[in-house]
């Protein structure tokens, strides 16, 4: 085992029953302060994704160029969660496996989740309200800003089941890198699964609550600065549903349930394949 490069399916399995454990006994306190330390490191990706890609997004020609370059540099953040250490609830669906196992409670497993899942909330809008205030949405010239109003405008604007259905293809994605992540015994191994997983997700235009939890929070309150409102050209009859309450009922709602069904069909599946016959 000691010279093993990589963990099997099977291993992996075992290493995430094991690791939901811990998870599921976690105090308040920590899980908190590692939810929070989570949502900073999406939020960090998903503002520096849009720092790169940007002036290629803004270009409808090249939208698939400009996602895929928005990808590579958004996988930054899964990577720092994996490596540095942090608790993000999009993974931690992942904790069926465990539940399946009769490990760990159901409640124990909601608890953790809940608790992950406010502080993600915490790290990613703190950063959204720093990045704004910073100022650096005045970058190309207000361009910068005027993607990020856009970005939320366009995310708002989706259906409940396109949000739902983008969430079920995301985080089929996410899990899969968490899941190779966890079988990775080296922090290149864990970089590299990471990486390709998560740039084909943004590359794809699917959606992410946490990242959406910078993203939308961030459009919002860019769109109050005419200099950024003006360069996104955005009509008013969009611009109407820019809202808080839009955020949370047709964005967050529908991409959270689509992120968590798929996270748990992923483990269940993975269950029932390497570990439901002992």
């Amino acid at each position: 085992m000691a010279d093993k490069q990589f963990l099997t399916p099977a291993e992996i399995a075992e290493s995430l029953v094991e690791g939901a454990q811990v998870k599921a006994s976690s105090g308040t306190a920590k899980l908190l302060a590692l939810g929070v330390i989570a949502g900073i490191f999406i939020a960090f990706g998903a503002h520096g994704s849009t720092m790169a890609a940007h002036n290629l997004l803004l270009r409808p020609e090249l939208q698939g160029l400009g996602r895929m370059v928005a990808g590579l540099i958004f996988g930054t953040g899964l990577i720092l969660v994996t490596v540095a250490g942090g608790e993000l609830f999009t993974g931690n669906n992942l904790m069926i496996v465990s539940l399946l196992e009769r490990r760990i409670s159901g409640l124990s497993m909601f608890r953790n989740w809940l608790l992950v899942y406010l502080g993600n909330f915490a790290g990613a809008m703190a950063v959204a309200a720093l990045v704004v205030f910073s100022g650096i949405f005045n970058t190309s010239a207000g361009n910068l800003g005027a993607m990020a109003v856009r970005i939320a405008v366009t995310k708002i604007n989706l259906g409940f089941w396109q949000a739902f259905t983008l969430g079920i293809l995301c985080n089929f994605l996410v899990c899969g890198a968490v899941w190779m992540a966890c079988g990775a015994r080296d922090i290149a191994g864990k970089v590299l699964v990471c990486l390709f997983p998560i740039c084909l997700f943004v590359t794809s235009g699917f959606e992410h609550s946490i990242a959406n939890m910078f993203y939308i929070p961030a459009g919002i309150w860019a769109s109050s600065n005419n200099l950024w409102l003006e360069a996104a050209k955005i009509s008013q009859e969009a611009l109407a549903g820019l809202t808080w309450a839009n955020f949370l009922t047709r964005n967050l709602l529908p991409v959270t349930l689509g992120n968590t069904l798929a996270g748990c069909l992923l483990g269940s599946v993975y269950w029932f394949s390497f570990l439901r016959s002992r």
